[in-house]
């Protein structure tokens, strides 16, 4: 079978990231998954017309309305994956949520990748809980053999002659104002002048569109602030041998679906520091596989706690392991994923 696969695929984002592996799973089946960027259509009769030329059998998308818009009005089966900004942000708009509710009702399935979103869509749209499956995301971590921490640290101007003795906090995100990096920087940056061992590094792609967060110009190698810089984005690979050394990672989030970067991070080893929301605690138990803040100054609370605890530490950190490999198995996505699509062969 012939596939149309429509996400937002800004390069080193975890949509991206999410996208290739899913299709990577529906190859594996021996079908075609041909991955477009949604943002190149501008109707749904553009995505039509490429359907039919191209003589696609059936369409996935990935979120509700940015990808699913464009999927109203093909003549061939589709699926969507629910995004995590379409339930948590978008559906707040009547417009929007309209449009999202007609893509639910036309779709074969949707997929959601906590109970919690499958819970929320079914509170603000019309209730197709039936053809909603919850899956967690796979991991999949693959570090880089050729990394240099000493290098990773210059880039983001940390030119110390103590490099081996910071702590490093590692805030993975496009530069959006739905990630708020931004909302740590006054305390972390107070924490820091008491203990110039602590650093944050911000790291991700700067992402183009009117919600794009306001940095610097020369945003890379430049301090936002005392203690926090702004690093540039990775490859997937230099991104978690980055992760892998650091001494944790931070989410910061206003909305999330289900954060990669949390999920990448337990399972290289790394403990985690993440803001208290819905997307987050659904996979961060507080004190047990990482720590849940509310606000910038109880983030260096538990950062402190974590600096002083060794034992609450490991702890974290062989638990964050344990819950990666028992929710959120590659295989189990894969197969959740083929059986799916096996769906949309049926008429």
């Amino acid at each position: 079978m012939k596939i149309l696969f429509l996400a937002c695929l800004s390069p080193k984002t975890g949509n991206n990231t999410t996208a290739e592996r899913i299709r990577s799973h529906i190859e594996k089946a021996g079908h075609t998954c041909e991955l477009r960027d949604a943002r190149e259509f501008q109707s749904s009769a553009e995505v039509a017309e490429l359907l039919s030329r191209h003589h696609f059998q059936s369409a996935l998308g990935i979120h509700l309305f940015k990808a699913g818009r464009f999927l109203l009005d093909i003549q061939i089966p589709f699926g969507i994956i629910f995004g995590g900004t379409d339930i948590n942000e978008d559906v707040k708009v009547e417009q929007k949520r309209v449009v999202m509710e007609q893509v639910l009702l036309k779709a074969r399935f949707a997929v959601a990748f906590t109970e919690e979103l499958k819970k929320e869509a079914e509170v603000f749209m019309l209730s197709q809980s039936s053809k909603i499956y919850v899956q967690p995301q796979g991991v999949q971590t693959d570090v880089s053999d050729s990394f240099s921490w000493t290098e990773f640290l210059k880039s983001a101007g940390l030119h110390t002659e103590h490099v081996n003795d910071l702590r490093v906090f590692l805030l993975v995100c496009g530069l959006r104002r739905v990630k708020d990096p931004l909302y740590l920087a006054d305390d972390f940056s107070e924490w820091h002048c008491d203990d110039p061992l602590n650093v944050l590094i911000i790291i991700g792609p700067k992402v183009s569109g009117d919600t794009m967060i306001s940095l610097p110009d020369k945003f890379v190698e430049v301090w936002i602030t005392a203690g926090i810089s702004v690093a540039l984005e990775r490859s997937q690979q230099e991104l978690h041998a980055a992760m892998k050394r650091c001494f944790a990672v931070v989410n910061s989030s206003v909305s999330e679906g289900m954060s990669a970067a949390i999920l990448e991070a337990m399972d290289l080893g790394v403990p985690v520091l993440a803001r208290n929301i819905p997307g987050n605690a659904s996979i961060v138990q507080h004190e047990f596989n990482g720590l849940l803040y509310s606000s910038p100054q109880e983030f260096v609370h538990q950062s402190q706690r974590l600096v002083s605890d060794r034992e609450l530490r490991e702890r974290l950190v062989r638990n964050g392991k344990l819950y990666v490999e028992e929710h959120h198995n590659l295989k189990r996505e894969r197969e959740t994923y083929q059986q799916l699509v096996d769906t949309l062969l049926t008429e």
